[in-house]
């Protein structure tokens, strides 16, 4: 594997009875890189970054990882009984040294002041913060995200966002980033791929420049082609710029709305 290149994945297969939820997926992701992993539910996305973070097997093909990598779920996964600092540091060698290394990744996730907290009393963004602190805190080449912002409300969601898209360009690590947030996609990844049927229909790299915001015409139109390649049809190209344009709230869809103006599916 080429020294530039943290994650390779070639034809894999994974299959649960007779069906092959992932079926000759091919996948590298350049270190430094932050990929963005959209799809329906059960196409299969947890169950790619499952693989990579060694949480599940493959059933054929190559998939080639660093050692160093670690993973970001939607919940936070705090041990109750633990401080703050305690968590961050759980399961490295005890002593100072680790302790100031812990320390020093709360500072950069803001919550400094909190080392000495429990758990219970952190907000869901403080607790979440505290996730990511502990997955930076082993300086992984590989960091994977699953949905780490669905459980957040939309703008506590947009201030985790730009602290991770700040982390990953300090720490430049290898990001996979699962989700169903087109517009998240869009605005934290160097690539967006699409999962379909199987395979990865779309790997796209994100032209947009940063700041990237929704309003801007290439924003829209990325977001549109990507949609489409969902299977979610917008009425016209205006209804999608109109959504876009809209308040936080309305950038995100319950199970019960039409999904023929949203950026997530």
């Amino acid at each position: 594997m080429s020294a530039e290149i943290a994650v390779h994945i070639e034809g894999l297969r994974r299959v649960f009875g007779t069906r092959a939820v992932l079926d000759g997926v091919d996948l590298d992701i350049a270190r430094g890189e932050f990929v963005a992993l959209l799809g329906a539910s059960g196409t299969g996305k947890t169950t790619l970054l499952r693989i990579l973070g060694a949480l599940d097997r493959s059933d054929g093909g190559t998939v080639l990882v660093p050692e160093a990598r670690t993973i970001v779920f939607q919940e936070p996964r705090l041990v109750p009984s633990k401080r703050v600092l305690d968590n961050v540091v759980v399961g490295l060698p005890r002593g100072r040294a680790t302790r100031e290394i812990g320390l020093r990744a709360l500072t950069e996730v803001g919550l400094e002041r909190h080392a000495r907290t429990w758990p219970a009393t952190l907000s869901g963004g403080e607790a979440q913060r505290v996730a990511l602190a502990r997955a930076l805190v082993r300086e992984p080449e590989l960091l994977l995200l699953d949905e780490p912002f669905a459980a957040l409300d939309a703008l506590t969601r947009m201030r985790m966002q730009d602290l991770v898209g700040e982390l990953c360009r300090v720490h430049r690590p290898a990001v996979l980033l699962v989700t169903h947030d087109v517009e998240e996609a869009i605005r934290l990844a160097d690539r967006v791929a699409v999962l379909r049927d199987g395979n990865l229909v779309t790997d796209q790299v994100v032209a947009v420049d940063r700041p990237r915001d929704p309003t801007d015409p290439a924003f829209a139109a990325l977001r549109r082609r990507l949609l489409a390649d969902l299977g979610v049809h917008t009425a016209d190209a205006s209804t999608a710029d109109a959504a876009s344009s809209g308040s936080v709230s309305s950038s995100r869809l319950s199970p019960s709305s039409s999904p023929s103006s949203t950026g997530v599916i």
